[in-house]
């Protein structure tokens, strides 16, 4: 009887520098990339204005990455993740490995499909870890992945799972990381949730980008498992010299405050996993906003990180895209699942 195909699970993610010294390169990366962000210019102004926009914000985009470590942690919380998710895809069977595709720095896509082809993988399926579509995200990372298929004459069948706002596993987990926030709150205190979305530039919307979409289907879900308080929605972490979606988050905390709100719980629904726009973004730039502006509690609802609930959720999510699963005798499936190699 043959075996069912070995699935290799690439998680794609933007990517973060892991020193101090990468981090202009990484921008450089990052600003030369028309399908994240279309500079003045066409191809020839994107090179020397996005190289312009790397030099001119290293110096400060080091210090905000030394304020929390020195690097960004997403590549250890993704391989967290990746290691949850395969322990429960195996203990039900399924023959999985996986392998971290960072857009914009290391592990690269060329380096994981090295990986999941020493791991004698038989078909591909990419898992955007960015819950939302935007072709600036997911978009661009598929069409890289699917580049470097084609370079290297890669055989392998690949699926991918493109966007998954709206799904119920998801959305409860989220759920249960605001109510742990919202029980941080003073009692008898009426807080106002403000939903801080990571920005995204004005024309990929006009040319009909489903992003602002799934964010406000994400934003009705959890809100719909969640006590009925005051919300708000902003975007965050906006550069470069195009216009951009709004209202900023900054701007939403100075109307807040204006209008006498004390309280703000604050939900980074973009991100599944901390790095630089949670532990410094809202953590310290905009939480010393807050207190200068008067407002007493400002409390952020934890990332999804290696949350138990999360990673059942990602296995919800990526199941129905496996083969059947082989039969396992009893015991052998929860051995196997501790052996995802240590040195991911």
């Amino acid at each position: 009887m043959s075996r069912p195909p070995k699935t290799g699970i690439l998680l794609l993610n933007l990517g973060g520098p892991d020193s101090l010294e990468a981090v202009r390169p990484f921008l450089i990366r990052l600003f030369s990339d028309r399908e994240i962000i279309k500079l003045p210019g066409g191809p020839i102004g994107q090179f020397f204005i996005g190289r312009m926009i790397a030099y001119s914000r290293t110096k400060e985009v080091q210090e905000n990455y030394a304020r929390i470590g020195g690097s960004s942690p997403i590549v250890c919380w993704s391989t967290l993740q990746g290691r949850g998710l395969v322990e429960r895809l195996r203990a039900k069977g399924h023959d999985v490995d996986f392998a971290l595709a960072m857009r914009y720095w290391n592990p690269t896509t060329d380096q994981a499909l090295d990986e999941l082809e020493r791991a004698g993988c038989d078909r591909l399926l990419a898992l955007t870890m960015y819950p939302h579509y935007s072709i600036a995200t997911t978009g661009s990372s598929i069409a890289e992945l699917r580049r470097v298929l084609k370079r290297r004459r890669s055989t392998l069948p690949l699926e991918t799972i493109e966007a998954w706002y709206d799904h119920p596993a998801y959305l409860d987990a989220m759920a249960a990381r605001v109510r742990a926030a919202l029980a941080l709150v003073p009692p008898g205190k009426t807080p106002t949730i403000l939903v801080s979305a990571h920005g995204l530039p004005q024309h990929f919307i006009d040319d009909g980008d489903p992003y602002c979409e799934h964010i406000k289907a994400t934003m009705d879900g959890i809100l719909a498992r969640l006590p009925k308080l005051p919300h708000v929605l902003a975007y965050q972490s906006r550069v470069g010299p195009v216009p951009w979606i709004g209202p900023s988050t900054e701007d939403m905390i100075d109307r807040l405050a204006a209008d006498g709100v004390k309280e703000i719980v604050t939900i980074p629904i973009s991100f599944v996993s901390d790095h630089i726009e949670t532990t410094y973004e809202i953590d310290m730039l905009y939480g010393d906003q807050a207190k200068e502006r008067g407002i007493t509690t400002f409390v952020r609802a934890a990332s999804l990180n290696d949350d138990p609930a999360f990673l059942d959720a990602m296995a919800a999510i990526v199941e129905p895209h496996l083969p059947a699963p082989r039969a396992a005798a009893p015991g052998h499936a929860a051995a196997e699942a501790g052996t995802v190699p240590a040195d991911r």
